[in-house]
C-alpha cells in the first residue's frame, strides 16, 4: 500500500481484535445475555476492548452494562483465539471469571439478563459452548 502523503510503500498489518468475556458466577449458577445485535443467541457478558483500556477494566464495565451487576473477584481463566470463534471477525478473547450478588437486569447490547445452572444451558452464540465446557471442567477439578 501506498502512503497517501509521502508515496512510500507501508505495510498494512491485519491483527485479531481484543475482545473480554466473562463468566460471573451468583452462587452455583452463572449469567447468560440474549444478544439484541447479531449474531443472535445467548452469550457470556463481553465485548471489545476500548483503546487505552486494560482488559480487566474492559472486563468490569462489560459486566456491569450488560447485567447491572457490579462483580468481584476478577480473574483471569484463559485466551480464545480460535480465528472463527467470531463470525463477523477474527478476535482473541480473555476470559474472565468473577461473582457477583442479586439479580443481573438486562442492559446495553443484551435483550436479556438470567441465571443458568450448567445442566440448564441455553445454545450459546460464538465458541462460548466450548468456555463453558471448559469452565465446568476446571471447577470439577478444584474440587
Amino acid at each position: 500500500m501506498k502512503c497517501p502523503h509521502c508515496h512510500n510503500t507501508i505495510e498494512v498489518f491485519r491483527n485479531p481484535t481484543p475482545t473480554v468475556d466473562i463468566i460471573i458466577e451468583i452462587g452455583e449458577r452463572i449469567v447468560l445475555i440474549e444478544r439484541k445485535n447479531p449474531p443472535h443467541g445467548w452469550a457470556l457478558p463481553g465485548g471489545f476492548v476500548d483503546y487505552g483500556e486494560s482488559f480487566e477494566a474492559a472486563a468490569l464495565r462489560e459486566a456491569e452494562e450488560e447485567t447491572g451487576l457490579v462483580v468481584t473477584g476478577l480473574r483471569q481463566f484463559h485466551t480464545y483465539s480460535d480465528p472463527d470463534r467470531d463470525p463477523r471477525q477474527h478476535t482473541a478473547s480473555t476470559v474472565f471469571i468473577a461473582q457477583a450478588t442479586g439479580q443481573p437486569l438486562a442492559g446495553d447490547d443484551a435483550g436479556k439478563a438470567e441465571l443458568f445452572s450448567e445442566d440448564s444451558l441455553p445454545e450459546l452464540a460464538f465458541d462460548h459452548g466450548r468456555i463453558l465446557a471448559d469452565y465446568f471442567a476446571a471447577k470439577k477439578h478444584e474440587v
